[in-house]
C-alpha cells in the first residue's frame, strides 16, 4: 500500500479528504502573507465555507496540528500540509500540446510558486517546434518518450485536441508519467496506478447552470 511523505498510507485516506487538503494550502498561504502567524478550525471554516468540524476531521486523518485554545500555528501546519502532499520537492512537469492553452499554461507562473515547474512542452506542428515558450524550448512529439524517460518526469499537463488525447496519454503513460492533468474534453482510460484529473470550464459551467434562474437564459428556439 503506498503512502505519502508523512509516512501515511495513501489508499486510506478518502480522496475528496485529500482533494480538501490543497485548498486548506492556499488559504493558510494567504493568511500568511497577510502576516497572520495562527488560525482556528473556525476562522478557517469561514474563511473557505467549510464547516470547522469537518475541517479538524480532515486534518485528524494525518495527526494532531493545533492545541485546544491556541488553534493551529499557520507556518507548522503549512509545512505539515505540504509535506503530506509532497510538495516539499519541487516537480518539473511536462505539457504537450503547445497551442493557446499549451501558451497559457507555460506562462502561467501560480505553478512555480506552488511547486511546479514547466520544463517541457512537446507539439506535433513543426512550426512551434524550437520556439521559446516563457524559456522552455517546444520540443518535437518525436522526442517525448525519450526525454520523459531520460528525466524521470512523473507529470504531464495535456492541452491538445481530444481526438489526440488517448494517443498522447497512453505514450505518457508507456514513458513513465504517473500524474496526468488533462484539459481536454475526454474521459482518459489509464492504468490503476495513473492519476489523472480532468480540468473542463464547460463541464464546471453546466454544473453551475443548474442552479441558476431559468428565466436569466436565452431562449434559442424559434
Amino acid at each position: 500500500m503506498p503512502a505519502n511523505g508523512n509516512g501515511v498510507s495513501a489508499p486510506s485516506i478518502p480522496d475528496i479528504v485529500i482533494g480538501r487538503l490543497p485548498i486548506y494550502l492556499r488559504a493558510l498561504t494567504y493568511m500568511s502573507s497577510e502576516g497572520k502567524l495562527t488560525t482556528s478550525s473556525n476562522e478557517l471554516g469561514e474563511h473557505l465555507g467549510i464547516s470547522s468540524a469537518q475541517i479538524r476531521k480532515d486534518l485528524s486523518h494525518f495527526g494532531e496540528f493545533g492545541k485546544q485554545g491556541t488553534g493551529y500555528s499557520i507556518p507548522y501546519l503549512v509545512d505539515q500540509l505540504k509535506s503530506i502532499l509532497n510538495l516539499d520537492v519541487e516537480w518539473r512537469v511536462a505539457v504537450v500540446g503547445a497551442g493557446f492553452l499549451g501558451h497559457a499554461l507555460a506562462h502561467y507562473n501560480g505553478f512555480l510558486s506552488r511547486g511546479f515547474r514547466i520544463s517541457w512542452i512537446f507539439d506535433s506542428d513543426t512550426s512551434k517546434v524550437g520556439h521559446e515558450m516563457n524559456g522552455v524550448i517546444v520540443q518535437a512529439m518525436n522526442e517525448l518518450e525519450e526525454t520523459i524517460k531520460r528525466e524521470g518526469t512523473q507529470i504531464a499537463l495535456i492541452a491538445v485536441p481530444a481526438s489526440m488525447a488517448q494517443e498522447v496519454t497512453d505514450r505518457l503513460v508507456a514513458a513513465g508519467v504517473q500524474s496526468i492533468l488533462n484539459y481536454a474534453p475526454i474521459n482518459l482510460r489509464v492504468p490503476p496506478n495513473v492519476q489523472v484529473a480532468h480540468s473542463d470550464p464547460v463541464v464546471q459551467l453546466q454544473h453551475m447552470t443548474y442552479y441558476l434562474a431559468q428565466d436569466q437564459r436565452v431562449d434559442t428556439r424559434e
